[in-house]
Formats: C-alpha cells, sequence, structure tokens
C-alpha cells in the first residue's frame, strides 16, 4: 500500500552463489526442521480431491544439479494409514523448491503429509480437501500484508493456533524495499528482523533470497504446516503500486521492468503453494474454487494482469486558470493564498505566469498541457492553477477505458459467476487485493487531524487531504475508487448472477466492513478488508487520533459499515447457508514474542440481505 500518494521511497545474483550461502538464507531456522529442510512446509490450492504440497529440499554437502526425495499423505499424523505418495525432484532452476499435486485423496477430508529424503524428514504439515455437497459452515481466515522488518507476525501464530478449513493470503506476502525502508526500527535494531538481500530485490535472486527469508520465519512456518492456503499477489511481490507495464517503485536505472516482472512472478510460483499451469505464461493467476454448495470462491488479479496505471492526483487532477482579486490579508473571493498553498506539487503552488495572448488580450489557459508548454509572462498578482473538480470527477474518474482487471479477466469473471448462479451456490466470494467500497477524503479541522505533529514527509498530502476534502473526493486512488467505471461494470454482473456475493481486500493495513452499492445506490453485497498482519496502517502516516479518524471517515463514506485503522491482525469468516459472520482478530504489538489478542465485534450478512446488520 502507497495509497493517496504516501511515497515510501525516500548481493547475490543468478545461480553461481554456492549451495552454502543458498542455505543460509535468513536468520531463524524452526528448530525442530532438519538441515535439508530448513524452510518448513506448505499446502495450497486444495480441491476435492487433491491439493499441492511444497517444501524446499537443500543439498548436503557439494554441488548437484538436481535431488530428489519421496512424499507421503496419510489419514493419521503417525502416518500409519498413507493414501498417496510419490517422489520429487528438484534443481538450482526451481531454487530447490518442490511442488507436488497429491491426489486420489476424498473430499472435505483432513490429512497429514510429509517429504523423505535421504534419511531426513521434514516437518509433518496439516491439510485439508474442499467439501462437495451441501456444507453445513466452513471456516475462513483471511491475510495480507506481512513485513517482515517490521516486527513479528504474531498474526500468523494466532490464525495457526485457530481451528480453520482455509487461509486466504490476499498479497503483499513479502516487501521488495531495501534494508532500512518501511521498516521499523524496534524490529531492525533490537530484534534482528533485517532483509536479505540488503539491496531492494530486482533479479530473480534477489526475490528468491526475501522469500527464502520469510518462510524460515517460525510463526509463517506455523500457520503454513497447520492450514491450506489460497492465495494471490498483491503490488509488492512485485514492487509498490505496480500495474500492467509499470510501477511506482520502478525506474530506468532498475533495469527492464518486465524482466523484473518475470522474475519477481517465477520466484513467486516457485516459493508458494499455488496450482501452477502454464510454465510459460505465470502471470494468469485467476481462478476459482468450490466450496461445495454453499459457495464459490472467485480469485481475481486486480494488480498485475490487466490493470492500467492508477490515478495520482498530483498528475491526473485537471486544472484551470484564473483571476482572483487578492486582498491585502491574502483572502480572495474563490481561493486564498492559504488555500493554494495547500494544493499538491509545484503545478498547484501560486503563479504569476500561466496566460496566453489572443486577439492582443491576456486570458486564462484551461489545461495544464497548454500551462506547461507556455513562455513565462507577468501576470498581475491572483493568477493560480485551479483544480477541475468537476473534469475530474465525470471525465477522469468515470473514464470506461480503466479498467483494474481487464478485458479477458472481466469476461471470465462474468463467466464464473454465470455458472455459479446455474449450479445454485448459495455465496460467492470474490478474493481480491484492493478496496470495491467507496472511501472518500475525511474532512477534519487542524485540530482533529493534528497537523502541527504530522512528519514533515506526510504534510503535503495531509494539506492537500484538508483542501479537496469538501470536493468528496475518493481518499484511495489505487483501489476500485480510480476505477470506477470497471467496478460498475462488475457491480452489473453480480446483479445479475450473483446471489450473496461477498468481497474480500487486502492491501491497506486496516479492517474495514462495507455494504456495497452502485452509481444508483442499489444494494450489490457486502465486503470485508482485512488488516495487515504486521504492516503499519493509517496510525502511521496521520497523527490524529483513530477513533476520531474513523468517525471522520464514516461521516463522509455511507458504504462504511466498520473500521479500526491502527491495529494488526487478520479476518475471521464464518460462512453458513443462512449468513456470513466475519469476526477481526487483532494482536496487541508486533514488537514481542508476547501479546494478546482482541477480537472485534462481528459483522452478520444474513442469505438475502446483501448487507451488514
Amino acid at each position: 500500500m502507497a495509497k493517496s500518494r504516501f511515497n515510501r521511497r525516500q548481493v547475490l545474483k543468478g545461480f553461481g552463489a554456492s549451495l552454502g550461502v543458498l542455505a543460509l538464507r535468513g536468520f531463524e531456522v524452526q528448530a525442530a526442521a532438519p538441515f535439508y529442510f530448513t524452510h518448513g512446509v506448505a499446502s495450497g490450492d486444495p480441491i476435492s480431491d487433491r491439493v499441492i504440497l511444497w517444501t524446499r529440499l537443500l543439498p548436503g554437502t557439494g554441488q548437484h544439479s538436481k535431488v530428489s526425495c519421496n512424499w507421503q499423505v496419510a489419514a493419521d499424523a503417525d502416518f500409519n494409514q498413507i493414501v498417496s505418495s510419490g517422489s520429487a525432484t528438484t534443481s538450482a532452476q526451481q531454487d530447490y523448491t518442490i511442488k507436488v499435486d497429491a491426489t486420489g485423496l476424498s473430499p472435505n477430508s483432513h490429512y497429514f503429509y510429509r517429504f523423505i529424503g535421504d534419511g531426513f524428514t521434514s516437518p509433518v504439515g496439516r491439510t485439508r480437501t474442499l467439501p462437495v455437497g451441501d456444507v453445513a459452515e466452513f471456516r475462513l481466515g483471511v491475510a495480507s500484508c506481512s513485513n517482515y522488518p517490521q516486527g513479528y507476525f504474531n498474526a500468523y501464530r494466532d490464525m495457526a493456533n485457530t481451528e480453520l478449513d482455509l487461509v486466504l493470503h490476499l498479497g503483499d506476502y513479502i516487501y521488495e524495499y531495501a534494508e532500512g525502508v518501511y521498516a521499523n526500527a524496534t524490529a531492525t535494531g533490537e530484534l534482528g528482523r533485517n532483509v536479505e538481500p540488503s539491496s531492494e530485490i530486482l533479479s530473480i535472486e534477489d526475490y528468491r533470497m526475501r522469500y527464502g527469508l520469510y518462510r524460515t520465519d517460525v510463526d509463517l512456518q506455523a500457520v503454513h504446516a497447520r492450514h491450506p492456503f489460497i492465495c494471490v499477489w498483491d503490488d509488492h511481490e512485485l514492487c509498490n503500486d505496480s500495474w500492467i507495464d509499470g510501477a511506482e517503485n520502478h525506474n530506468e536505472g532498475e533495469g527492464d521492468f518486465f524482466a523484473r516482472a518475470r522474475a519477481a512472478r517465477q520466484a513467486y510460483h516457485e516459493w508458494m503453494p499455488i496450482r501452477t499451469t502454464a510454465a510459460g505464461d505465470q502471470a494468469p493467476i485467476y481462478r476459482s474454487f468450490k466450496l461445495g454448495n454453499l459457495a464459490d470462491l472467485i480469485m481475481l488479479d486486480t494488480r498485475q494482469h490487466g490493470r492500467v496505471r492508477p490515478l495520482d492526483y498530483a498528475t491526473d487532477l485537471p486544472m484551470r486558470s484564473g483571476l482572483f482579486q487578492v486582498d491585502e490579508a491574502g483572502q480572495g473571493q474563490l481561493v486564498s493564498d492559504a488555500q493554494a498553498a495547500k494544493l499538491p506539487g509545484e503545478q498547484l503552488q501560486r503563479v504569476d505566469l500561466p496566460h496566453q495572448f489572443v486577439d492582443g488580450n491576456s486570458r486564462p489557459v484551461t489545461d495544464y498541457q497548454t500551462i506547461a508548454g507556455l513562455t513565462p509572462e507577468t501576470l498581475p498578482k491572483g493568477w493560480y492553477y485551479l483544480p477541475d473538480i468537476e473534469t475530474f470527477r465525470q471525465d477522469v474518474l468515470q473514464d470506461e477505458s480503466r479498467t483494474i482487471l481487464g478485458q479477458d479477466q472481466e469476461s471470465w469473471l462474468e463467466g464464473q459467476l454465470r455458472a455459479s448462479q446455474k449450479r445454485g451456490a448459495i455465496w460467492q466470494l470474490l478474493g481480491q487485493q484492493v478496496l470495491m467500497g467507496k472511501l472518500q477524503l475525511p474532512i477534519m479541522s487542524d485540530e482533529e487531524l493534528r497537523l502541527d505533529q504530522a512528519k514533515d514527509e506526510y504534510r503535503p498530502a495531509l494539506e492537500f487531504m484538508q483542501s479537496m476534502a469538501p470536493a468528496g473526493l475518493p481518499l484511495n486512488l489505487d483501489a476500485w475508487d480510480g476505477y470506477a467505471a470497471c467496478r460498475e461494470r462488475v457491480f452489473k454482473s453480480l446483479q445479475r448472477y450473483a446471489s450473496n456475493p461477498l468481497v474480500l481486500a487486502g492491501d491497506t493495513h486496516n479492517a474495514w466492513a462495507f455494504n456495497l452499492s452502485n452509481n444508483q445506490g442499489q444494494a450489490i453485497g457486502v465486503e470485508v478488508g482485512t488488516p495487515g498482519i504486521n504492516s503499519p496502517g493509517l496510525e502511521t502516516y496521520l497523527p490524529t487520533e483513530p477513533e476520531v479518524l474513523a468517525k471522520a471517515i464514516k461521516a463522509v463514506s455511507p458504504e462504511l459499515v466498520a473500521t479500526e485503522t491502527a491495529s494488526r491482525g487478520w479476518s475471521e469468516l464464518l460462512l453458513t447457508p443462512e449468513a456470513i459472520t466475519n469476526q477481526w482478530h487483532f494482536v496487541s504489538t508486533v514488537l514481542d514474542r508476547g501479546y494478546t489478542v482482541a477480537r472485534a465485534d462481528r459483522q452478520i450478512c444474513k442469505v438475502g440481505d446483501k448487507r451488514f446488520s
């Protein structure tokens, strides 16, 4: 998340690294794990009769082009009842990771699995297949946004200790930044949570090493060993605020963007328990799962597959010029010096020159493109660049060409919803990255915002928020609010084919619950935004009290039912044929192994209501 343009940006390469160095990826190795299996085990993408099993198998000594092991799936923890088994081979080309598709399993069943190689045995993992037919209840854990140098993954530990049928990870599983960037000083200085490599990750080996570091974390290993995962990436698996052909956190000096994207995707598929179906093109990861007759789970990619460049207030807000008579106190009829100073970027500061002569007369220029190309001339005091709010709201935000999914994924989603309707699934779950609910800039006074306490790097953005909030503009253009026409198309499909939609989102690091409505105010469904595992939320950027901030956001965002903007954790969802219940789990700290867990008030949506009660 680098939303509302709060910009957070202010080695080993290739296969030539020695196996000794490869083995040292990460600092905290689970004590129970033998040397060969230092990164634990994981399972993922379960369906009714199979599941992906994952581990990493390191050679013991010497250079090996290939290494092999056996795998077993059993109905019991002692492996007396083995139901599926086989062998697998890996090499440096896969970074010594192993993924197998264990088949021949029974629906809605728990299993235990392990890997055995050269006399060493991996930790034992537990997994579960998806149900078929009628389902009385299904319990989901939803997670996102885990940043190693921000502190411990206590929320993962809490998930591991909770009885769940499945974990959905909605992205930002890793972060790409260099050492000291977007890091907590206590976590890095006192807890030793420093990143590997120390530079920003760019190459395939960089990404592999970063995943290797994360997968040595004992809490992350624990939750993977306890529950099967279904995952999608967000932006930080590649780099901040990414889209189909670029990213905020990528510049020409960092090499070819598409080469970086290919490296990031390859490492993701190597290190995550995801069913990789196309070796030649690892970009499409949208896919669907059936939770019996209870629900269809449709996983989307709103980040890398089809998203066009996100809007940015600093560059995409249209400009208008005008002459204002400013009195001695600096006040004008339409804008004051103080107000103008709050507008973002150099183009929004007071100027004395944007004009052109037409028929010998000085006339204001009405578009920024022309303004930028003018030869400076002096105008009377009081000429300003001003945002053209209505043009931005009507023409830019509602641009039909702006898609967050891509045309092919939009069509695929409609087909999935149509199929769900045909088979009579009760719930339709959309697992994706960014908030679909509408959030507006909160209207806050200097006292409420505590602007005098804001960090210098954030103050211009906060001043802009204040100046633009009365216009009712979106809080976060990187979310679906910046792709309004695409959202309306998805809402149309949901209205037509989905009986009971639930949208799931991560990305923001904060907790949200929405009653979704289209532009006509018609009820569409509900949305749950899960808090981050340990990535900091709005409390990092906004010095105001969290309760005051939440109240201000809710006051201007009618769809918002509940929010928590200062706590880390995860979402627990209980699905039944009668209702969906959401409950957030919040951990008391990410900077100490000793923590407590608070469970928030529940949000409940009954079948047919399309509203949280």
